[in-house]
């Protein structure tokens, strides 16, 4: 198929014609119909039955069909539904028998118009006419939702691209915890999963668990990488970081809430997390999830002022403290993607 096959129609001086088939039985009502559309501007092609329509149909893209209803072999209504399966074309259905079928019923088999027989020049130029401007519209609101799609891909994929940028930076200020976002991320995302989350709320606690500690980027690194104990005042500066990842990000638009959960990701369920010491329902459920996992992957994981405690330890802590300082389905969800889904880390 040609350039001008693929746009389905037929390019004159700069213009694309429309293409039209009629399709009737009748060759004196083909030769009228063909002639007054040719003179009109209309690109024209003409079949004597439903089977002779499709054949020109695997050869030609046409914009418009104009069928009866009642012809040898394939009648227009069967032509009609094979029409809507395989070809991307408009019909107008012509009969001369107006009981046999209503206006509805003719529409709601596929057909964008009904003419009856006899049918004037003048009736015919402007059904015709009218079909071809919705079908221009659609076709003007399917480009332009297309478009759309695409600019919201692009736009996916910069914001996806500035997340990771941004998780990569506080990572590499601190080496020791180097992946702790990317693991803390891939057990939220499975238990946000378990306890039914949208994926709407998923794919923003995908982002939340990249950033996570990206208030750490305030904190100075010698204290990050500090290998002994911290004192009380340098365990205070670390717990600063969630309001630091907070109003690093507050200002960014997300359509989840990216900036509230990294702020409450320490929180805890009887209130004896930081920074505000919220507590109940007034900790926002994607939060409940990152806080979760936040603890798994760092009590598994090496840390400069310990080893690792190991993820059998991990689960003890959930387990022991479900409904206390962890929210009760967060914490079974947590236990259940280990236990029955065979979660891991690597």
């Amino acid at each position: 198929m040609d350039q001008e096959e693929a746009m389905g129609g037929m390019v004159k001086n700069g213009l694309v014609r429309t293409r039209i088939l009629v399709v009737d039985d009748e060759k004196s009502i083909r030769d009228i119909l063909q002639r007054e559309l040719k003179r009109c501007g209309y690109e024209c092609f003409v079949a004597g039955d439903g089977r002779e329509a499709l054949e020109v149909l695997e050869k030609k893209n046409v914009d418009l069909i104009l069928t009866d209803i009642i012809m040898p072999g394939l009648n227009g209504i069967e032509l009609t539904k094979i029409v809507k399966k395989r070809h991307d074309a408009d019909v107008i259905i012509m009969t001369g028998h107006v009981e046999a079928l209503t206006y509805e019923e003719v529409i709601k088999k596929g057909a964008s118009d009904f003419i009856q027989k006899p049918v004037s020049s003048k009736e015919l130029l402007v059904r015709v006419d009218r079909v071809l401007r919705e079908r221009a519209i659609l076709a003007e609101h399917s480009l332009a939702e297309e478009k759309l799609k695409q600019s919201l891909r692009k736009l996916r994929r910069v914001l996806e691209e500035t997340v990771n940028a941004l998780a990569s930076a506080s990572e590499k200020r601190d080496p020791y915890t180097a992946g702790h976002q990317q693991r803390v991320t891939k057990l939220a995302s499975a238990i946000a999963e378990d306890i039914g989350l949208s994926e709407n709320q998923i794919e923003g606690i995908r982002i939340m668990g990249l950033l996570h500690d990206i208030g750490k980027i305030s904190i100075p690194i010698d204290i990050l990488n500090k290998p002994g104990k911290l004192s009380q005042s340098e365990f205070n500066l670390i717990k600063e970081h969630p309001q630091a990842g907070y109003d690093i990000l507050k200002g960014i638009e997300f359509d989840q809430p990216i900036a509230l959960s990294i702020l409450q990701h320490h929180e805890r369920m009887d209130g004896s997390g930081y920074p505000l010491g919220l507590s109940g329902d007034d900790i926002i459920p994607e939060a409940r999830v990152l806080a979760v996992a936040d603890v798994v992957e760092a009590m598994a994981s090496h840390r400069p002022y310990r080893p690792a405690l190991g993820l059998d330890k991990a689960l003890e802590e959930i387990s022991r403290n479900s409904g206390i300082l962890y929210y009760p389905e967060v914490a079974a969800a947590c236990l259940s993607v280990f236990a029955k889904k065979q979660f891991g880390f690597e």
